[in-house]
């Protein structure tokens, strides 16, 4: 069985790298590993703060120099920050890890690509976040849902630091969901998770649960088929 993790930037490395999350988090999935010796994880790193304050800088220098800033350039800046986040993450758990960072969700033989008992993987290429390349390796692997790690605990009805009255949502259909939250892509774009992930994912028949990723007793209960505190996202 395979269990896919994005694991958003914001937790993992929300202004420098949280390291009390980070060791953490790589002991519950040791941990959960050594439980279940049949489960294996695909955990998909987001950029977090070096994206933001790399691609920030890029478009200020952008209109220093009178230049327009470009989104595919400002995607591949975000792109490299999620590399090296996967790259600390895949060095953490050693042996776990056998095989390479995967930056193209579609290269290699699912045989080849992972052998060992976790296998991380990072942003591929411009036009949508890290979330869409957790999900084109879910359905590669067989996994029907993506955990999706945030800040957040919760998808709510808006953003609730601009609208108080905003609520929680417990459960949301990929149709409504997608209205909340559009379409389009723009790099760094603040969305519980990616647009063309959602459309991806609504295509392929998976689901995706967002919860806090500083909550790690709340992941294991996700992990086990518990009862939970996030939202999921389903057909």
């Amino acid at each position: 069985m395979t269990r896919v993790i994005s694991l958003g930037g914001s937790i993992l490395a929300p202004d420098k790298v949280d390291c009390v999350f980070l060791q953490k988090f790589v002991r519950l999935i040791q941990d959960f590993v050594m439980e279940n010796g049949a489960v294996r994880f695909i955990i998909v790193a987001g950029g977090g703060g070096p994206a933001r304050s790399w691609q920030a800088a890029y478009r200020q220098l952008c209109g220093a120099l009178g230049a327009a800033p470009n989104d595919a350039q400002a995607d591949w800046i975000g792109i490299m920050a999620t590399r090296l986040n996967a790259q600390l993450v895949k060095a953490l758990f050693g042996p776990y890890c056998k095989d390479d960072v995967v930056v193209d969700p579609g290269a290699g033989t699912t045989e080849s690509i992972f052998t060992g008992q976790v296998l991380l993987a990072a942003g591929w290429k411009p036009g949508f976040s890290s979330d869409n390349d957790a999900v084109l390796l879910a359905k590669r692997f067989g996994a029907d849902t993506v955990i999706n790690l945030s800040n957040i605990e919760k998808v709510y009805t808006a953003d609730p630091k601009t609208k108080p009255e905003a609520e929680p949502i417990d459960s949301i259909s990929w149709k409504d969901f997608r209205a909340l939250t559009g379409d389009v892509w723009t790099p760094g774009k603040n969305v519980p998770f990616d647009p063309v992930a959602s459309r991806n994912a609504e295509d392929s028949g998976i689901s995706v649960i967002c919860a806090s990723g500083g909550d790690l007793d709340n992941l294991r209960q996700i992990l086990c088929g518990g009862g939970y505190i996030g939202t999921l996202i389903h057909a």
